[in-house]
């Protein structure tokens, strides 16, 4: 078999799938097709997705065991319905769609599936989906999102205020920098705004309760402003956009390294004594 470096799965043949080396990766990018305001794309989870497994390609050596799986482009973002364009899978055929793809994954003979999300909104069903596959197949299933990593060190000069990094949830700084970056021909930049965000009013007034964090309430995205965005797009440079992408790469083609170097055969014998 004579395939490219990282091939995408449906460039292959049957036989190219089962010739695959038993300890080859399968990597799936999970999506949004949402509102993001007047000033981002519809597909701004997508292309920052697809945009960071790229780039964290990069930073893996030729002949690394890895096929790259269709991206799931549709999430679940009911959250968003209220705003025209959006595309929602109910949560159900959400599951059920990535525990599809698990599965082929398992027929293929592959044990490792590493799954990126970009979209908050995927989160519980591709916990939930995951279980599920690690349960009926044995699977390691690897659930790596941006939004949980740390970010980059962020100097007074181009960085983020902490209440932008919080608050920040929707078409604020973070994802308008990394699409300034990805697909700059995309945002709309005469309409980067700084709207209120009620996370962060409820913050200074002194609230636990919050959008997110230690007692979180569910919100649609009109709940936390009437555009559907939090944070200040204003502050998403695409320089800060690089920034971020490299950072957030670099950890993800780490993760990829340690997915493929896990003892997966018996979890009941590890920690080592």
């Amino acid at each position: 078999m004579s395939i490219s470096t990282f091939p995408l799965w449906q460039d292959l043949t049957s036989q190219d799938i089962a010739e695959l080396p038993e300890e080859s990766i399968a990597v799936m990018v999970l999506g949004a097709i949402e509102q993001h305001g007047a000033h981002l794309p519809l597909s701004t989870d997508l292309d920052i997705g697809e945009g960071l497994l790229e780039a964290a390609l990069e930073h893996l050596p030729d002949g690394f065991p890895l096929v790259q799986l269709p991206s799931m482009a549709v999430g679940t973002s009911d959250e968003h319905l209220s705003f025209p364009g959006t595309l929602s899978l109910p949560p159900d055929v959400a599951i059920a769609t990535l525990e599809a793809h698990g599965d082929a994954v398992a027929r293929a003979g592959l044990e490792r599936l590493v799954l990126i999300n970009s979209h908050g909104g995927n989160q519980a069903v591709m916990d939930l989906a995951a279980l599920a596959l690690r349960q009926r197949h044995g699977l390691l299933v690897v659930k790596a999102q941006y939004m949980k990593m740390p970010p980059p060190g962020m100097l007074p000069s181009g960085g983020l205020p902490a209440e932008e990094l919080r608050h920040g949830l929707h078409g604020g700084a973070v994802e308008t920098a990394m699409m300034r970056y990805l697909a700059p021909h995309k945002v709309r930049v005469e309409h980067l705004e700084h709207p209120a965000s009620r996370g962060e009013a409820m913050e200074n007034e002194g609230w636990l309760l919050a959008p997110e964090g230690e007692a979180a309430f569910a919100w649609l995205a009109e709940d936390l402003h009437p555009s559907g965005t939090t944070g200040n797009a204003r502050l998403g440079t695409p320089e800060l956009g690089e920034r971020l992408v490299a950072h957030y790469a670099k950890r993800l083609a780490r993760i990829l390294r340690e997915a493929g170097d896990m003892e997966i055969d018996d979890f009941q014998a590890w920690p080592e004594e």
